[in-house]
């Protein structure tokens, strides 16, 4: 049949591009603002994207067959995921592949399906670091002699990863479980020198604190509806000191916030949040993300919900 017919032109009936489906997979992540970030951002970049929670929690699964649900996940045409807590670790088994930093880690935070492989990865050092880079071109003193780091779980995997990187010579591990600091150290030593680590309980952390240069909370203790208060005693802070924390509800914790009174730089939570999602939004889409109105979008929608 002729494109002209009649006199008109037969409508174009080729099907629109497809939207790519996305998703973040977690337990009790209700309250996440990652498909927020991601679907504003796609709408920037006149991308058709959705992107979906899938909480465990809310699915009714006390015990959540992992490997089951990246296998769900790849069927009904998932072209990736985000993982969060619990299940960063206990996804791996599903996994084709996973990239240096995942394998060194033994956490996995994002997922590609490509061409019938699902591939694991891991950004969630990204958002620390682009924090870090942050204070150093607002000319703060950023000292990296000596860094104490609170808590050695999925997050403090990560931050430790991105402290060697940048060229900490010394961390301390502060942890309720010995052994897990240990562990920590032992797997990072595989790529760092070993004797930059150092695993203390946390009774000891006050004293680590008084000779240290930078502070880092990778603990839950000061998030909303978790924990309240500070992982330290706050007479231990000291001007000295850049204070980081991976918590972002609220946007400034009680250490956060102490620590800024006393003139010490500072970052909370949500940079870090934002830096791993558009880091995983590239992944997910092959486009640069524009970060900085994703972290517009992040803390003025988390002002809206938790002041």
């Amino acid at each position: 049949m002729s494109a002209v017919e009649g006199g008109s032109r037969v409508r174009d009936r080729r099907p629109e591009p497809p939207s790519r489906l996305f998703g973040l997979l977690g337990t009790h992540i209700e309250g996440s603002l990652s498909p927020l970030m991601h679907e504003a951002e796609a709408a920037r970049q006149r991308l058709m994207l959705s992107y979906r929670l899938l909480d465990t929690a809310l699915m009714g699964l006390d015990d959540p067959d992992w490997e089951g649900l990246i296998h769900w996940a790849r069927r009904f045409t998932f072209t990736g995921l985000n993982i969060t807590h619990p299940g960063k670790q206990a996804v791996i088994p599903a996994l084709d592949e996973l990239d240096d930093d995942a394998t060194l880690l033994g956490a996995v935070n994002t997922v590609v399906f490509d061409g019938g492989r699902a591939i694991g990865r891991n950004t969630d050092h990204v958002g620390f670091s682009e924090a870090l880079d942050a204070l150093h071109r607002s000319g703060a003193a950023v000292g990296m002699d000596r860094v104490v780091q609170l808590g050695a779980g999925g997050a403090g995997a990560a931050i430790a990863y991105s402290l060697l990187r940048a060229g900490a010579k010394r961390i301390s591990l502060v942890d309720v479980d010995p052994e897990r600091g240990r562990a920590l150290a032992d797997r990072l030593g595989r790529a760092f020198d070993r004797a930059r680590m150092e695993v203390l309980s946390p009774d000891e952390a006050p004293a680590a604190l008084r000779v240290a240069q930078g502070l880092v909370n990778c603990t839950p203790i000061g998030m909303t509806g978790v924990s309240e208060g500070s992982p330290i005693p706050l007479d231990a802070l000291h001007p000295g000191l850049w204070v980081g924390d991976v918590i972002y509800r609220p946007l400034e914790t009680t250490l956060v916030r102490a620590a800024r009174e006393l003139g010490c730089p500072v970052f909370g939570g949500a940079q870090m949040v934002v830096g791993q999602a558009a880091a995983s939004f590239g992944i997910f889409t092959g486009r640069r993300a524009d970060r900085t109105a994703m972290l517009h979008d992040f803390e003025a929608e988390a002002r809206l919900r938790w002041g």
